[in-house]
């Protein structure tokens, strides 16, 4: 009887260039495809600081404090009231501006509010200023 001798370098290896190969397309296929994703949003138009400032004294100004309180003419406004007041005062002049300044943790949806109440009332342009650069 004869024995068959094991070789030693006979051992069984897997060809990893097939694999590599396929992982290299997909990575291209996702590059390429992520490339024609485009992410849902609105576009802003921020003013310039070049501009005039829109809160000079003809323009009426509403401030929302973080903590979401209303404040015109240095006094706090209820949502309720943000109509009647800035008609009172559209009243005088009908050309006037109307500002709208916020600090950081004022919730957008008192901005909206106020915005609507003021367009409302008859203002026919609402502005934000520009975040000043510190």
């Amino acid at each position: 009887m004869r024995r068959k001798k094991k070789v030693e370098g006979d051992e069984a290896e897997i060809d990893l260039t097939p694999m590599l190969d396929v992982v290299f397309i997909m990575l291209i296929f996702f590059i390429v495809v992520a490339s024609f994703l485009k992410e849902a949003g609105i576009e802003v138009n921020r003013p310039d600081d070049s501009k005039s400032d829109p809160t000079d004294a003809t323009s009426i100004v509403v401030r929302i404090t973080g903590d979401d309180q209303i404040w015109m003419e240095n006094r706090r406004v209820d949502i309720r009231a943000v109509r009647a007041n800035v008609a009172r005062m559209l009243a005088s002049d009908p050309e006037q501006g109307f500002t709208v300044k916020t600090e950081p943790g004022a919730s957008a949806g008192v901005l909206i509010d106020v915005a609507d109440a003021a367009r409302e009332a008859g203002v026919k342009q609402v502005n934000w200023p520009a975040e000043e650069k510190k």
